[in-house]
């Protein structure tokens, strides 16, 4: 059982790992704010469920599972809600899209 349980964490692991390298790729990329944005929120919340799920399996049914559980739900609300928060007031303050300017260039 061991066994089973030390893959499955690694999968997890692994598979959070790759997902916050390619937030952070997708991050660096990308060419405005906005798609910035949506490219590093939604892999950290996916990176973060699973890297947290892989913790999970290696702790076993203890507190350390609840503390990890109590975290992932924490991060879930947080998370997005922290991005909304940045686009609007990125929204608010003028900032455009990038296709947006380029519209507007090609209207002038």
């Amino acid at each position: 059982m061991t066994v089973l349980t030390d893959i499955m964490s690694w999968i997890f692991l692994l598979s959070g790992g790759f997902f916050v390298f390619a937030g952070g790729i997708g991050f660096l990329r990308m060419p405005d704010l906005y798609t910035r944005m949506h490219a590093s929120s939604l892999t950290e919340s996916l990176g973060a469920i699973l890297i947290l799920v892989g913790l999970m399996f290696q702790g076993g049914l203890t507190l350390v599972t609840v503390k990890l559980v109590i975290m992932l739900f924490f991060l879930l609300f947080t998370g997005p809600t922290a991005a909304y928060a940045l686009a609007n007031a990125a929204l608010l303050a003028g900032v455009e899209p990038q296709a947006k300017r380029k519209q507007k260039r090609e209207e002038a």
